[in-house]
């Protein structure tokens, strides 16, 4: 008890550890996301979750945090974080470079959002105060989750990864004017609401000015400084201090310390340092994001889901299918692939982490009351924990606007690919796909390339290639793409499953045309030529060869021994 009371929330402290270190990875392993984790165990471990039944059994209360306010104030620091690694992500090159998605597209996604839903509260019976807050905190989406899901699928460089970015990016740098405007309306005063928010706009300007251009003249030397010491400890330290030091600068100006953790972000990823500080800081984002998460679990009242059901489900459907009509809109109107903006669209429908924010703030300065902030929190958490799901109907949904969008692609098809002979069959149009088409049409060699990504061949027939929609696993594509007359099929895909199958189904009905495959390793290169490939290549491998090669050729061992030597451990890996 000692211990306890000498040191505050350890209680909390240890509950929050368990469910980080033991609960949340074994939600993981039923595919449920550390997000979702984090917000279910939060309901779970809350004071209107097992803290109901606390009271008829004492011993439960070991297991409760019931004070959520103390762990609320600590979670805010993990959305500092959070601001953080999103500056750091930005770099105001790639700001610049995105300019005509992230601020023209993603802009009037969220004035377009939040207007609608403004509108829509007021015909329901809000105050003016209380819909434009509702509004803008329902009109941004999750970047937690949603970037998640990109990460995990290995999405992000694809055309819904580029195009859900730009939104999320632009949603994020919204999060600061919407909170100016939270302040603006809590501030008694004459002036109407444009002119509070351009007066404190205008203040704001001039002090994240000031902050910048300082901070480029101070933090790339400190940093120099603290990395010629060669002590990680205190590179990381200098780092905590950059992030929370500027944050806590912008809060003495009378701003959010979000915006001041977005721009020390920002700030430092124009630097050399960049990679490492995300490499250092990325295990204490994790954690107090966590955290954050879990006492925005905490707060929530579940039971209103059980007194308001068919309100509540009204508003997560009518939410969802708002932003996606937007969202798939826009994305068309900005020149995206209708199955592009489908999937965009739906992935993003719905509420996000920073509802949670803008809600506390308006409650903490007294313009909305609890009962509707509970309202909102429930359907922005059920929105959120609904998004896994949602984003595999979303890619399904993508996949067959993708079949209505190749479908006069594959008309042509049909009279390009009889035409071919002694061509080269290349399945998958991937980064090695793409590389091996330009050594082709270099050399004059005829290829047809195939992939099921209706965007990325929609992208590269714009551009002259041939490339044509297809699954190259099924027999009638193959035939369709000239295989019967081939020279060889390149199988180039990055799914080693994927590869295997289609190398087995080839070989089987083709068993005499060359098969090169690209082969994961040495283990899936042998397997592959059990298969029926004729030649194998292994990524790990050939990186490994081509090192060496170069290695031995800067020492000065002759040419010819060095391609000797490589031919021979390319013989013994692969055969």
């Amino acid at each position: 008890m000692e211990t306890h009371s000498a040191i505050p929330y350890l209680r909390e402290l240890l509950i929050f550890l368990a469910a980080a270190g033991i609960a949340v990875p074994l939600l993981s392993r039923l595919k449920i996301s550390p997000v979702l984790g984090y917000l279910l165990i939060g309901g779970i471990i809350g004071p209107f979750g097992v803290g109901l039944l606390a009271m008829n059994y004492p011993v439960l209360s070991q297991f409760v945090i019931s004070e959520v306010e103390g762990v609320r104030a600590l979670a805010e620091v993990g959305v500092i974080f959070l601001m953080f690694m999103i500056g750091l992500e930005l770099s105001l090159d790639r700001l610049w470079s995105s300019r005509f998605l992230v601020f023209g597209m993603g802009s009037l996604q969220v004035v377009i959002s939040a207007a609608i839903i403004t509108f829509v509260s007021l015909e329901l019976g809000l105050s003016l105060t209380g819909a434009l807050i509702v509004g803008a905190a329902l009109s941004l989406s999750s970047t937690a989750i949603v970037m998640q899901i990109l990460m995990h699928g290995r999405r992000l460089s694809t055309p819904v990864g580029k195009t859900g970015f730009s939104i999320l990016l632009m949603q994020d740098l919204a999060v600061v004017p919407i909170l100016f405007m939270v302040g603006v309306l809590a501030t008694p005063g004459d002036q109407g609401l444009a002119e509070g928010l351009s007066i404190a706009l205008g203040k704001a300007f001039l002090a994240v000015t000031l902050i910048y251009f300082a901070g480029r003249l101070l933090l790339r030397p400190l940093l120099r400084q603290v990395a010629q010491a060669r002590i990680p400890e205190m590179f990381t330290a200098a780092v905590l201090l950059a992030a929370i030091g500027v944050s806590a600068l912008t809060a003495y100006f009378g701003l959010s310390m979000a915006l001041g953790a977005l721009l020390a972000g920002l700030l430092l990823a124009e630097t050399e340092y960049r990679h490492q500080i995300e490499v250092d800081i990325d295990p204490f984002k994790g954690l107090l994001l966590g955290l954050f998460f879990m006492s925005v679990g905490m707060g929530i009242d579940w039971r209103n889901v059980f007194l308001e059901p068919l309100q509540i489900a009204g508003a997560v459907v009518g939410l969802w299918l708002l932003k996606a009509i937007i969202i798939s809109g826009l994305a068309m109107l900005f020149g995206r692939p209708r199955s592009v903006a489908i999937e965009t669209g739906i992935l993003l429908g719905q509420s996000g982490e920073f509802a949670f924010i803008i809600m506390a703030a308006a409650v903490s300065a007294g313009l909305i009351g609890a009962e509707l902030e509970q309202f909102v929190l429930i359907v922005a958490g059920l929105s959120m924990l609904l998004t896994p799901l949602v984003a595999q109907f979303a890619h399904l949904m993508s996949r067959i606007a993708a079949g209505h969008e190749a479908s006069a692609a594959s008309a042509r098809t049909d009279d390009h690919f009889h035409q071919s002979s002694d061509h080269i069959v290349i399945a998958g149009y991937g980064r090695v796909g793409q590389m091996l088409s330009r050594i082709l049409d270099a050399e004059g060699v005829d290829y047809v390339a195939l992939d099921a990504d209706a965007a990325l061949i929609t992208t590269f027939r714009k551009m002259g290639r041939q490339v044509f929609y297809g699954d190259a696993s099924r027999v009638e594509i193959l035939v369709k793409a000239g295989i019967d007359h081939a020279a060889a099929v390149a199988v180039t895909m990055n799914d080693p499953a994927a590869v295997s199958r289609i190398v087995s189904e080839i070989h089987s009905r083709w068993p005499t045309i060359p098969i090169h495959a690209r082969a994961r390793d040495s283990e899936h290169a042998h397997r592959l030529k059990e298969l029926g490939a004729t030649y194998c290549t292994p990524e790990t491998v050939e990186a490994s060869l081509q090192l060496a090669g170069r290695v031995l050729l800067n020492i000065g061992v002759n040419t010819e021994i060095v391609e000797r030597r490589i031919t021979e451990q390319r013989l013994a890996e692969i055969g």
